[in-house]
C-alpha cells in the first residue's frame, strides 16, 4: 500500500525572520542592501522583492522601514550623495590661502582619493563606473556635486596661480584655473575608475610620485 505526501505532510518554508532593530538601523539596512543590488545588477533589476531578498527579510519589513521603492531609492541617494560629496571636498582645503607647496598638497589630495576609493568602493563605482541605465536623475545630482568640486578646485588653483608677490595678480603666463580644473577632474576620475576596476594598474605610491613632480615642475617655486 502506497503513502501518498500531501501538501500537508510537506515541512513549510520558512519566511525570513527578521530580529527587531531600531528602525534608522534597519534603515541603513534596507539602503546598504538597495545599493548592493544597484551595483551587482544595476538600476533595472532594483526591486522591494530584490532588496528584501539581499538584506535577507521579509517585504513587509521593508515596507515597515519605506512607504515605497520611490521612498527608499530617495533616502538612497541623498546618503550617498552626501557621503561622497562630503568625502571629496574633505580631500582638498577649506581655505585656499592655505596653499604651502602645490605639487605637495596635490599629491596629499592623491593619497586621500586613493584611500576614500577604497573605503568605499560601491558609491565611487556608481559615480565613475555607473551602469548605463542610470536614472536622469541621479546622473544630474552627480554632474551637480562634479561641478562644485571642479569650482573648488578652480578656486584653490586661482590662489596657486597668483603672483606671491603681489597676490591681486597673476604671475606672468600663469595657466587658466578653469581650465586646468577640468582637467585635473578629468585626471583625478579616470584613475578614480581604473582604481575601481583594475586596481593593479598603477600603484597608488607610484601615483603619488608622478603627480608631485609633474605638479612641482608647473609650480617650481613654492611659497
Amino acid at each position: 500500500m502506497s503513502t501518498h505526501t500531501t501538501s500537508e505532510n510537506q515541512p513549510r518554508k520558512r519566511r525570513p525572520y527578521a530580529p527587531r532593530v531600531p528602525i534608522e538601523q534597519r534603515r541603513e539596512q534596507l539602503l546598504d542592501a538597495a545599493l548592493a543590488v544597484i551595483v551587482s545588477d544595476g538600476y533595472d533589476r532594483i526591486s522591494i522583492d530584490a532588496i528584501a531578498k539581499r538584506a535577507g527579510v521579509a517585504r513587509s519589513v521593508v515596507y515597515g522601514a519605506y512607504d515605497h521603492l520611490d521612498a527608499l531609492l530617495t533616502a538612497l541617494l541623498d546618503r550617498q550623495q552626501a557621503r561622497a560629496f562630503d568625502r571629496l571636498l574633505a580631500t582638498i582645503p577649506d581655505d585656499p590661502a592655505q596653499r604651502g607647496d602645490p605639487a605637495a598638497f596635490a599629491a596629499e589630495t592623491v593619497r586621500r582619493m586613493s584611500t576614500m576609493l577604497r573605503q568605499d568602493p560601491d558609491t565611487w563605482r556608481l559615480i565613475l563606473a555607473p551602469p548605463g541605465n542610470m536614472p536622469t536623475v541621479v546622473r544630474d545630482r552627480i554632474e551637480a556635486d562634479r561641478e562644485r568640486f571642479r569650482l573648488r578646485v578652480e578656486t584653490w588653483l586661482s590662489h596657486a596661480l597668483t603672483d606671491p608677490n603681489d597676490p591681486t595678480r597673476e604671475s606672468p603666463g600663469s595657466l587658466d584655473p578653469r581650465i586646468l580644473a577640468h582637467a585635473l577632474v578629468a585626471c583625478a576620475e579616470h584613475f578614480g575608475r581604473l582604481a575601481l576596476t583594475d586596481p593593479g594598474t598603477f600603484e597608488p605610491a607610484h601615483l603619488i610620485d608622478q603627480v608631485r613632480l609633474i605638479l612641482g615642475a608647473l609650480w617650481p617655486r613654492t611659497r
